[in-house]
């Protein structure tokens, strides 16, 4: 009877694996973020040399813009950020072999990304992806990523799967159409505008920072002090700054201080904004690490001109429909 049910078991989880690598897919969400790390990544490995990277969470592509900082400093710019969720040692990895002497990459991570846990990061959504349409690179990785990434699916993915597959399938919706019609090809967010920002959503946001001591000891913190090092160490020059948030989000200096002594302790720099790159509300469109449009443009000016400092390099005016576009920006 027992040797039944551990056959019953192994046969069930055989099942389960071949079905979620194989056969069922959510290609309008694990593919889409699929796909735009994919075209993130093989922009990065098609660009010259030397090269602005701006790495993130989704306050890199909304609150950031390549566009607007990669023109003021000459650069070519590719916006990497990628949703928080996604394993940062998975960015880490992909991104990291684009990367050469004399790159420069800014990194405004968001402050949960520093304060994220082993267990976040090895069941985050790139598990799924890495199971369907990756598998090989599996082996590469820690046994509790392995099987993070390989237990990733539920019940509930396996329903979603029976309705997008057919959606995505039949045409109803093109996860490529839906990139390309919410990024440009520096990767930056477009069409967030003040009009269509959630008013709701933004008068509920609020969260409380984490104090110094999580932030100081998150496996996020771990992970990006490593590809500090590694990359500084290759000749890679590396700046941290700080995300987007609400004027009504007080970060304590010593909180500052200790993201920024995790950049400078690893060979990197630091950078932060005179008003640390806080915004009213009315500046943002649907949470407080994304800027509208027209704030993004805003901010980058003011980025670019941080960073030209810092780098020592000449920064030009943002063209005139950037200017115009910004200055609508609410006060």
């Amino acid at each position: 009877m027992y040797f039944r049910i551990l056959t019953l078991g192994v046969i069930s989880i055989g099942l389960y694996i071949f079905l979620f690598s194989h056969v069922l897919e959510r290609p309008l969400t694990i593919g889409f973020l699929n796909l735009e790390i994919r075209e993130k990544t093989l922009r990065l490995e098609s660009m010259p040399h030397p090269k602005l990277v701006i790495l993130a969470g989704s306050n890199g592509p909304y609150s950031h813009s390549c566009a607007v900082i990669g023109v003021m400093l000459n650069l070519p710019c590719e916006n990497a950020g990628i949703a928080v969720g996604v394993g940062l040692d998975d960015l880490f990895w992909r991104y990291g072999p684009a990367l050469h002497a004399g790159d420069i990459v800014y990194m405004p991570m968001e402050i949960t990304q520093y304060v994220t846990t082993k267990q976040q990061n090895d069941a985050g959504p790139d598990g799924a992806i890495f199971l369907r349409y990756d598998a090989t690179a599996l082996t590469s990785l820690p046994l509790s990523r392995f099987l993070g990434a390989v237990f990733s699916s539920s019940f509930l993915d396996f329903l979603e799967s029976l309705v997008e597959m057919p959606v995505a399938y039949l045409g109803i919706v093109s996860p490529s159409n839906v990139i390309s019609s919410k990024y440009n090809v520096d990767g930056d967010r477009i069409g967030a505008s003040l009009a269509t920002a959630d008013q709701k959503i933004l008068a509920e946001s609020s969260r409380e920072p984490p104090n110094s001591s999580a932030i100081a000891s998150g496996y996020g913190t771990r992970l990006i002090s490593q590809f500090v090092a590694k990359e500084t160490h290759s000749g890679v020059q590396i700046i941290g700054g700080l995300p987007t948030d609400f004027t009504t989000t007080k970060l304590p200096p010593i909180v500052i201080d200790t993201i920024q002594s995790i950049y400078e302790q690893n060979g990197g720099e630091f950078i932060r904004l005179n008003k640390l790159s806080l915004y009213p509300r009315a500046d943002f469109y649907d949470s407080e690490d994304h800027l509208a449009q027209p704030c993004q443009y805003e901010h980058s000016i003011a980025i670019a001109e941080l960073l030209g400092r810092t780098l020592k390099r000449p920064v030009t005016h943002p063209p005139p429909d950037i200017i115009r576009l910004a200055e609508t920006c609410p006060p």
